[in-house]
């Protein structure tokens, strides 16, 4: 298992062929899934922004999130205008979409906040994961420096949701609702691996 799916604790890393066999084949197809990936994740801090007003330091968090977020949706599509392509349509995120499923329903506010920000640090924890594969085996040099640096900011956005759980945990356990959603994750990303998205 690679050095940084330890440190992210991810139990299936991606198969380094899904560069070889899927991306480089459909960098189109990856370059709008992912734009849209960032979009959505902006999305997702204005979210816990509508439904925390009351927690400044996590709004304050949320608020440079959804700017970044946003810059990089823009990059991406820098990257896709700058290649003779235009951003496609929305593509649904079956990954995320299963991964939502695990998370509580009902229950207390506060217990939904925490599984929220556990929710969104796995897929950080993926994306990260992700783009580390990406960079280090595409042969497209330009690519390949933008996924580097992408992957250190995904790990840096999933280190950010992981305090932001403990912090306000109280009495909710997150390292074992964490080793729940690590677990769950693992069957999955089982299903994935496959196909030109950035999840997929």
């Amino acid at each position: 298992m690679s050095k940084e799916s330890t440190i992210l604790k991810l139990k299936l890393p991606t198969d380094p062929l899904w560069v070889k066999n899927v991306v480089e084949s459909n960098i189109e197809e990856i370059l709008t899934d992912h734009a849209f990936c960032e979009q959505k994740a902006a999305s997702n801090a204005i979210t816990l922004i509508v439904q925390n007003p009351n927690l400044s330091d996590l709004v304050q968090e949320m608020a440079m999130l959804v700017q970044e977020e946003m810059d990089h949706f823009k990059r991406v599509h820098d990257l896709i205008i700058a290649r003779g392509y235009v951003l496609g349509r929305e593509r649904k995120d079956h990954y995320v979409n299963e991964l939502m499923q695990f998370m509580i329903k009902g229950g207390s506010r506060h217990a939904q906040l925490i599984d929220r920000l556990l929710f969104s640090a796995m897929i950080e924890a993926r994306s990260c994961e992700r783009f580390k594969v990406m960079s280090e085996h595409i042969k497209d040099e330009e690519l390949s420096a933008f996924y580097h640096e992408l992957m250190i900011s995904e790990a840096g956005h999933y280190t950010m949701f992981i305090k932001l759980a403990r912090k306000y945990a109280e009495d909710i356990d997150v390292d074992k609702r964490w080793n729940e959603y690590l677990g769950y994750e693992a069957k999955v990303i089982q299903n994935y691996g496959k196909s030109e998205t950035i999840h997929g």
